[in-house]
């Protein structure tokens, strides 16, 4: 099987600069989306520090040998997310040496979801709300939980998903990289199929537009086209945020 992507980013009609940062890499299987946050530009700092430390860790061969204690009985794959759990936190901390070095990026993080392909698997990391999803067969499925405050409640049932997306503190995070500093990725690992769609998108994608009105954007768009497509959606349905796609197409 063989790879093909497409990714756009805008700043939205709202804000005046654009703090998400994206990594596209055909060649090693590599994509990235962070969605940064701060002020003095901080944001677009973090997101600009995350994308390339996991960069750095993940095709530089970093072995993360210091981060367990025994790491005898992995396998590949748990070796596979090991790396990613890593390289996110090494992303943790340059940023918030960055921010040590520069104290008026004091505060400043990222969001940030990697997807790396390896072996005809498909190996995710998350942390934060951005996200990655899975069309198959035209079915939309979210691979990521969002690392937030409203999820913490919807998971306890004393918030539905309904109102989950009209409270005004539904952005408020509880984990991010940079910010808030050692992170626990949620990781996962799943085969790939001829036909997959993987998109990776920050949040200014998600608040205007739930599940369904995605999965029938996707049914109704080539994959060539559909970062620009969802990309305009977000847009013409009145995000306020930065909006970045990436959508990695499995052809056989």
């Amino acid at each position: 099987m063989t790879l093909d992507a497409v990714a756009r980013t805008d700043p939205g009609p709202v804000r005046e600069s654009n703090e998400d940062c994206f990594l596209v890499d055909v060649d090693t299987g590599l994509f990235i989306v962070a969605d940064g946050m701060g002020g003095h530009a901080s944001g677009e700092i973090a997101s600009a520090i995350a994308v390339e430390s996991v960069q750095d860790v993940l095709l530089g061969g970093i072995n993360p040998d210091e981060t367990r204690l025994d790491r005898s009985g992995m396998d590949e794959e748990e070796e596979i997310r090991e790396r990613l759990r890593y390289a996110m936190n090494q992303a943790s901390i340059s940023i918030r040496k960055t921010a040590i070095d520069n104290p008026v990026h004091t505060g400043m993080g990222t969001t940030l979801v990697v997807l790396l392909i390896e072996n005809d698997e498909a190996h995710i990391g998350h942390v934060g709300d951005s996200r990655i999803y899975l069309f198959r067969d035209d079915r939309l499925l979210r691979l990521t939980r969002d690392h937030t405050v409203v999820q913490q409640e919807i998971d306890a049932g004393t918030l539905t998903p309904e109102l989950a997306r009209i409270v005004p503190h539904k952005n408020i995070l509880t984990q991010s990289v940079g910010y808030h500093g050692p992170v626990e990725p949620d990781t996962l690992t799943r085969p790939i199929e001829a036909g997959d769609i993987f998109i990776l998108c920050s949040d200014g994608l998600t608040d205007p537009l739930d599940d369904e009105a995605l999965a029938e954007i996707c049914r109704n768009s080539e994959p060539e086209d559909l970062a620009e497509v969802l990309v305009q959606k977000a847009i013409d349905n009145g995000t306020e945020d930065n909006v970045t796609v990436v959508a990695v197409h499995i052809q056989d």
